[in-house]
């Protein structure tokens, strides 16, 4: 079967800066305390490793090295923290381009199957409300599932899908997967006073009125936003930083990967 591969490398002006064996090189020196060291550790030259050094010294515009003078080896080099800094980026970056090519993977060898993930991939919706969640939990029977989901742990909602939906999608339990949720299904109250299987507590953020129309801006203290529209009559009689609830059903929490 065909698949999809991947080298991922960072460059500045256009030259190669961060690829995986540099970041090797560079851990390996991290831990070596020495140029000479790592180098053996790769099984590759001195002079390669200083060369590939260099290159990436002077494309970084700061110091990646810094020489330590004495001691009990003589002396040896120390990666700077903007190193530490450059690795952690690296890591990052390569953790996201795995998961991208993951997904190219699903293909196989169907180009029509590639054409409807990539289609997928950057889907733009006009939903004012997409977070991406967590899944903690998954309850499910023959029809229907309902799906938990956590916000940065502390906002926890839930969403009701077809069974179907949940095999065809192949969601499982701490899978990342973005929650959608229009806007005007949701409502915004200062009372707690419905049976919705979603209530979230927060503060008014904003409100802008047009006419018969509003706009209400939810938030959480962990950065969760609602926006609720065409939110009529007393629910506009909100005011700016008072404590209100956002109310919304499950059924009405579509979900994404």
């Amino acid at each position: 079967m065909i698949e999809f591969d991947g080298r991922f490398w960072l460059t500045k002006d256009g030259k190669p800066f961060l690829g995986g064996g540099r970041v090797e090189l560079l851990k390996k020196i991290g831990e070596t305390g020495s140029i000479h060291s790592a180098s053996k550790a790769m099984k590759m030259s001195y002079k390669a490793a200083w060369d590939m050094l260099k290159e990436m010294n002077e494309l970084s515009g700061k110091p990646i090295l810094e020489k330590q003078i004495g001691g009990k080896g003589g002396g040896g080099s120390k990666l700077t923290h903007y190193a530490y800094e450059l690795m952690e980026m690296y890591e990052k970056f390569s953790d996201l381009h795995k998961k991208f090519i993951n997904r190219f993977k699903e293909a196989g060898d169907d180009p029509e199957k590639l054409q409807t993930i990539l289609n997928r991939t950057f889907l733009t919706t006009s939903a004012r409300n997409q977070f991406l969640c967590n899944v903690t939990n998954i309850t499910s029977n023959d029809v229907s599932s309902v799906i938990t989901l956590a916000y940065k742990e502390k906002t926890i909602f839930s969403s009701t899908i077809t069974t179907k939906s949940l095999q065809n999608m192949n969601i499982s339990i701490s899978q990342n997967i973005y929650a959608i949720i229009k806007a005007n299904d949701i409502k915004i109250t200062a009372i707690n006073n419905n049976s919705e299987e979603n209530v979230i507590k927060g503060t008014i953020s904003y409100i802008n009125k047009n006419g018969l129309n509003c706009e209400i801006g939810l938030k959480t203290d962990d950065g969760f936003m609602l926006i609720a529209l065409n939110n009529t009559g007393e629910r506009c009689d909100l005011i700016e930083g008072m404590e209100a609830y956002g109310i919304f059903k499950s059924e009405n929490v579509l979900l994404g990967i």
